[in-house]
């Protein structure tokens, strides 16, 4: 349950970004080691070094700092600017790098155990499963989306539906690899046999979607 009983810090008042991503740190490793319900905002205040009052000013609930870790582990992969499509660079070329990232992000440590922790919640709480999807996931294909859009707008690629084209692009990128590392059947996917699988993913998407 939310508790709002704490004043968030008044108009004009400076907050302090190095507790900020102190919060958001511990938030993320407690979320992972205890699940949702088992962190709490005392934890999380304890764990980053800070008071509760300043958990409090920087994000109103645990709801809110559950949503803002999410979206920060996704940010540290996959920044904004991966998203934007430079007039001298070639399709290809940003679609590689989307694709290291994303392919990084999915098969991290942080966000293997954070989807374990959410398919284990999804029939107890629905509302904190459609948290996590508006966070993470669907910011990241929103982004992609766009991306996509502006290439079928440049003439670089030929595609109908950016959105569709979207989903495609990153269920490739995840393959049947990462579902096998989820249920603890393979290691992620390193080094030389990772890039070759990106590679071929956007060789892929490119023979479907070149003009």
């Amino acid at each position: 349950m939310s508790d709002n009983s704490f004043p968030t810090s008044g108009p004009g008042r400076p907050k302090d970004p190095a507790k900020r991503k102190a919060i958001l740190e511990a938030a993320k490793n407690l979320f992972l080691r205890k699940g949702y319900d088992g962190s709490s905002m005392d934890a999380i205040a304890s764990e980053a070094g800070v008071s509760k009052l300043t958990v409090y000013s920087h994000f109103t609930d645990k709801e809110t700092l559950f949503s803002a870790a999410v979206k920060a582990k996704c940010e540290e992969q996959l920044p904004e600017l991966l998203f934007e499509l430079p007039a001298d660079v070639s399709i290809e070329k940003v679609l590689l790098t989307i694709g290291r990232s994303f392919h990084a992000l999915i098969n991290s440590r942080e966000s293997i155990e954070l989807h374990r922790v959410m398919v284990a919640m999804a029939t107890q709480d629905p509302k904190l499963s459609r948290m996590f999807y508006e966070a993470g996931p669907q910011q990241v294909l929103q982004e992609m989306t766009g991306l996509l859009s502006q290439a079928q707008q440049a003439g670089k690629l030929a595609i109908e539906n950016p959105l569709h084209a979207a989903e495609h692009f990153f269920s490739l990128i995840k393959g049947g690899h990462n579902f096998r590392l989820l249920i603890g059947c393979n290691p992620p996917l390193e080094g030389a046999e990772a890039e070759q699988h990106v590679r071929e993913v956007v060789e892929l998407f490119m023979r479907a979607y070149r003009p």
